[in-house]
């Protein structure tokens, strides 16, 4: 190889070089636009939850128990009948809670905790079962 292919091949690899800085600037750029924005809406959540956590009464002791324990008894019912699909009214029922519209969907919406924990299934719309795992 004599000097000109050398030089050329220098040429060839600091513009491809310089070709691939611009992408990698480039793509530094769009993410950190990306970020900036998924950042601003991180922001709006959480101040929103803190104002209506100053302006919400605060929940009283006794409020706290009471849901605390109506959660370890939906909990509970699942433990003790793991092969059992279950309605959210259908729990209610069991558990002797209040059977109406505003008491069931309460609990359909603590179901989504469990859920989403992995503790509880969902075998059909609107079912709940417990996760049993094979071992």
């Amino acid at each position: 190889m004599n000097v000109l292919e050398l030089l050329a091949d220098l040429q060839a690899q600091h513009e491809k070089a310089t070709a691939r800085a611009g992408e990698l600037r480039d793509q530094t750029e769009h993410l950190t636009a990306a970020l900036a924005e998924i950042e601003a809406q991180l922001t709006d959540p959480a101040t929103t939850r803190k104002v209506i956590a100053e302006l919400a009464p605060a929940q009283e002791d006794s409020e706290a128990a009471e849901t605390n324990s109506v959660y370890q008894a939906i909990v509970n019912a699942f433990n003790q009948h793991p092969d059992q699909e279950f309605r959210a009214r259908e729990l209610h029922e069991l558990l002797g809670m209040p059977t109406d519209e505003a008491s069931v969907n309460v609990t359909r919406a603590r179901l989504g905790r469990p859920l989403r924990q992995g503790f509880l299934t969902q075998p059909g719309r609107g079912r709940y079962q417990k996760r049993t795992y094979s071992g």
